[in-house]
């Protein structure tokens, strides 16, 4: 049977960002229906980044601990891996999305649940899962939301040897005894923390020279230092050549190294980049290219149609959770504005039809220890860009609270400055607990504060946030 229907917006994808541009776009009047596959909240909310924080948050509390004398000796027995797991899986509602199901119903979104796939402009094919079909038309928009997944290298043996990706990372129901991280970004940091903290013996393998290499230098410094003492085996400059798997998905793995050696575990995981998902969803139907990165403009609407939008990881701007809710908000308020026929939207930098943050303030914080936090540019992005710029370091373990917040506090800061408008371009911290310094410095970079009017912005005592006065005392000299 297929039930035809028509409304004024059609999201495929319900995950957050899904989630975000239909409570927009319903909102404001327009009725919605969105289109989900798997799980109603999607790959953060099962598989990213609430269970990875899940895990992450016991090793970084103990972490802590283990710095403040007079606590640091009722905390040093191992972690209870099976009470952590068990706070993994409440946190992630043991995979049951009914509650968001719900959610969507309450705000008076339709979903329907199956494959959906364009056919045509403003079409939409959906196959459910009991065979039925529908078919949507949009009369407004039709949104692609459908996030970005794992991709796995040409590597000889590794189809056959049941690698992990980041689903399994954060899904695995038992600490492996021996784990082999391969990847040095996001991801592979923060597995590698969490599973060495849950009793693992990690091997981090990193192709290039450095851990995190789109941040400052230092930032990999200080993880790589940390997850060596912390008892990890981090391997730089270290290519896969092959994996091979013998027993089965049961039996050991090994990798074998680009140098000939090789190292064996229980279970490997791959953090080797991001692919979107956009294969299968009948691009072709519109002329775009299948499996394909969606260009977008600043209302997130995709060039060279006046009806398709793509919004989160499918248009490549900024794959993190954060900015594609961000994003979903943009594009619902552009989407109604221009269903209303308002005749001219706010498309200036910072207008409410524009997601220019995602060009200028992305923020982002990494869930190792110590914590990696930036938002802007770097100092090398700062200089590709043709900025006049001037970096501004500080030692974070010099600032007070620093040295209240943890003995022997390590940490550092960097401050990028355009010294033509004497504006932030970007502010980058490592060190335990910077994860909430951050907001800050996103609204310095996002408002172009001025370096004088910050100079009158406080910083309570004794706080770590008395680095920005260090910061700025340095740059005024």
């Amino acid at each position: 049977m297929t039930e035809a229907v028509e409304y004024d917006v059609v999201v495929l994808g319900a995950g957050p960002v899904g989630e975000n541009v239909a409570d927009r776009t319903r909102a404001a009047g327009l009725s919605t229906a969105v289109v989900e596959s798997e799980l109603i909240g999607g790959e953060c909310s099962y598989w990213a980044c609430v269970p990875s924080k899940a895990l992450l948050r016991p090793a970084l509390a103990r972490a802590d601990a283990r710095r403040v004398p007079g606590l640091s000796g009722a905390v040093q027995g191992p972690l209870d891996a099976k009470a952590v797991l068990a706070r993994r899986d409440e946190r992630v509602g043991d995979w049951d999305d009914t509650g968001q199901a719900e959610w969507l119903d309450s705000i008076g979104v339709r979903l329907y649940r199956g494959h959906g796939r364009l056919r045509g402009p403003r079409s939409v094919v959906v196959d459910g899962a009991e065979k039925e079909h529908h078919l949507l038309t949009a009369r407004h928009a039709v949104v692609v939301a459908t996030g970005s997944r794992a991709v796995l290298p040409d590597l000889p043996g590794l189809a056959g040897a049941r690698p992990w990706t980041s689903r399994e990372a954060t899904s695995a129901r038992e600490v492996p005894a021996r784990l082999v991280v391969v990847g040095g970004g996001v991801v592979g940091v923060e597995m590698a923390t969490a599973w060495q903290a849950l009793g693992s013996r990690v091997t981090l393998l990193v192709r290039d020279g450095g851990v995190l290499p789109r941040m400052e230098s230092f930032v990999g410094e200080h993880v790589v230092d940390a997850l060596r003492e912390a008892g990890a085996d981090v391997r730089l400059n270290t290519s896969v050549a092959a994996v091979d798997r013998p027993g089965g998905s049961t039996g050991p793995v090994t990798v074998v190294l680009g140098d000939g050696g090789s190292v064996e575990a229980d279970e490997v995981l791959f953090a080797t980049g991001r692919a979107p998902r956009t294969d299968g969803i009948g691009l072709d139907s519109v002329g775009l290219a299948d499996g394909s990165w969606l260009t977008v403009d600043d209302s997130c609407r995709v060039e060279g149609t006046d009806w398709l939008y793509a919004v989160g990881d499918v248009n490549h701007r900024a794959l993190l959770t954060h900015q594609g809710k961000y994003q979903a908000r943009i594009a619902g308020a552009a989407i109604a504005a221009r269903a209303q026929q308002v005749p001219l939207l706010e498309t200036d930098r910072w207008g409410a039809h524009s997601a220019t943050a995602d060009l200028a303030a992305v923020p982002q914080v990494v869930f190792s220890d110590p914590e990696a936090a930036a938002v802007g540019l770097s100092l090398a992005e700062a200089e590709r860009a043709g900025h006049r710029v001037r970096a501004v370091d500080y030692d974070l373990g010099s600032v007070a609270g620093a040295g209240l917040y943890a003995e022997g506090y390590r940490g550092h800061a960097r401050m990028i400055v355009d010294l033509d408008r004497e504006v932030v371009l970007g502010v980058t911290f490592v060190g335990p607990g910077v994860g909430e310094l951050l907001h800050s410095a996103t609204v310095a970079v996002a408002g172009e504060v001025p370096i004088e009017r910050l100079w009158h912005a406080v910083p309570a005592f004794p706080t770590i946030s008395e680095v920005w006065l260090r910061l700025l005392e340095a740059y005024r000299g």
